[in-house]
Parts: C-alpha cells; structure tokens; sequence
C-alpha cells in the first residue's frame, strides 16, 4: 500500500479554538481518520478526557488506534458510518458530550494510497470506497449506470457542466472495453473536455462518483441532527466541509435550528420554532494564507460551528 505517513489536519487550529476543550470533557470525532484532530482534543481534556473515535474506514481507523494507544482506555473507537451516530453514542455512553467534530471529505492519506482509486493522478482499481468491504465500486456504477444516470450523478454530485457529453463517452468507451482503472476513466473525461486550465478536468467527476459511491450526502444530512441531539447545552458541533455541495448543507441545516423566521407567503406567518443552537461562524472560516501554501488541500475548506442552546 503505498500512503503518506502522517496526514495533516485542515483547519486544527481554529476548529480547536472554537470547539473549546478543557479537562475532563467528552467529545465525538465522527471522521477519526488521521486521527490529527482527535490527538489534538485529548491533549486539551487531559487528564481524564474520553473520545469517541468513529470512522467508516477500517483501515483509517487502524491508523487511529496506532497514533491514538498513548491514550489508552481514554479513547473507544467504532467503525461506522456517522448516519449511525446516536446508535453507536448510545452503545458506547457517550450520549451527552461537550462536542462533535466532523471532518468531512478525503483525507490526504486516502487519496495517496493508489488502491483506494480516489485519485486520478496515479492508476489504481477504480474503487473509491471508504469501507471496502461493501457496497458498490465505482468501477461497477460506471459499468452499469444508463448515459441518463450518469450524467444526473455527474450534474448533482460533482456540478459538472459538461456531464451530458462526459456520461456519453463513459458509455461508448465501456462497450469496448470496461473503464476498471482511475487513469482509464480521467482519461475519457480528458478526450472529451481537454486539459485545459489549472485544475484537471476529471476532477468534479471523480468528486461525484466517491459521493454517489459513498452516499456522503444523505449520510451528512442524517448525521448532523444526531449530533446537535448528542451535545449538552453550552457543547458545540464543528463541520469541515470540502465542497460547496456539503457547505451548503451545514449551513441551510444551522439555520433551520436557529430559531429564524420561517419564510412564508401566508397573510398569517407561522409562529417561529424555538432556537435549537446558537451559530458561532456567522461565516465559515477559511485557511489562512500560510496553511494554503502549506497544505493545498486547505484551499477548499470550510469551518462552521455551532453551540446548543
């Protein structure tokens, strides 16, 4: 397996600064993965801090338990995907804890290791799985999804503009030969859109086959009123989102528990439902300069936080 030893976590800083820990609290790491953030968090409730640390991929979570044994008994590790979060809260007793932290997205140790198939940069098994142990490749919804489906996943998924003429070629390349590889399959969006510009021009396909792979949305918008039912009055909820698709939900659900106006057309409004949490980050925080340079990976996150009330 060929994968970076360390992975470095976006926006540690600030998510620490916001989410407060202190000694003796219970948090929840939903995305454990590296483990950077987790480490950080049980350092700050030191002495006797516990973490819940979940994560869908059994080996990132293998990863975690290495860099995590310093801890000890203070950590308790599940593997599963965060849609299943009271669940797992409930069966380990972290049921009123004083924060959650989502990660969201591919870690840089995911997308370095070729046999995961996250990256179209070096050819590997197009896969693109969290849990490889189930579910559907990507390799098998390229080989079975009608052009109509495909280029629905590519236009919701990844807000690829050229979805139609992408989804198009996929079918035609298939009938001669099944795309297996990640470099087969940048390879026919390149015939089709170029390599025009900066950015690779698989890059949003690539971005909406590991969502539709994953079902990431429909997990995140599970997860996150778990989470807000998980925290103690006064706990927060920190989301660090990757793309617009996922920003945008944590935003529109903060704001559907913030106690806002319900909009309406009615000569009578309905009466305003009470506030659930309080919005920390009326905007999302970014990188700054330096963390970009540092970590490119950074360029894309955002950082929205939110406190129950």
């Amino acid at each position: 397996m060929s994968a970076s030893p360390t992975h470095i976590p976006v926006l540690a800083a600030p998510c620490l600064e916001l989410l407060q820990p202190a000694p003796g609290g219970r948090f929840i790491d939903c995305t454990v993965n590296g483990a950077g953030l987790s480490s950080a968090i049980l350092g700050r409730t030191a002495p006797n801090g516990h973490l819940l640390a979940i994560d869908t991929d059994g080996v990132a979570l293998g990863r975690a338990r290495e860099r995590l044994a310093i801890f000890g008994e203070r950590v308790i590790y599940a593997q599963a995907n965060f849609r299943s979060l009271e669940s797992v809260a409930r069966e380990t007793r972290f049921t009123e804890v004083d924060g959650v932290v989502m990660d969201l997205g591919l870690s840089s140790i995911q997308l370095d290791d070729r046999e995961r198939g996250f990256a179209f940069s070096q050819e590997g098994p197009l896969d693109m799985r969290y849990d490889q142990t189930r579910g559907q490749r990507a390799a098998d919804f390229v080989a079975t999804a009608d052009a109509a489906e495909i280029e629905r996943t590519l236009r919701a998924f990844g807000e690829e503009p050229r979805a139609r003429r992408i989804a198009e070629a996929i079918v035609a390349q298939r009938r001669h030969r099944p795309i297996a590889t990640t470099t087969q399959l940048a390879d026919v969006v390149a015939s089709v859109t170029g390599r025009r510009g900066r950015i690779h021009p698989a890059t949003r396909t690539f971005q909406a086959l590991r969502i539709a792979v994953n079902d990431e949305l429909n997990a995140l918008r599970e997860a996150l009123p778990q989470a807000v039912r998980l925290l103690r009055r006064g706990a927060r909820l920190a989301v660090i989102s990757f793309h617009s698709l996922e920003d945008r939900m944590v935003k529109a659900f903060f704001a559907s528990l913030s106690g806002r106006p319900v909009e309406s057309r009615l000569p009578v409004p309905p009466p305003t439902p009470p506030a659930e949490i309080r919005i920390i980050t009326r905007h999302p925080v970014m990188a700054p300069p330096e963390e970009r340079m540092a970590n490119p990976r950074s360029r894309s996150a955002r950082l929205r936080v939110a406190e129950r009330v």
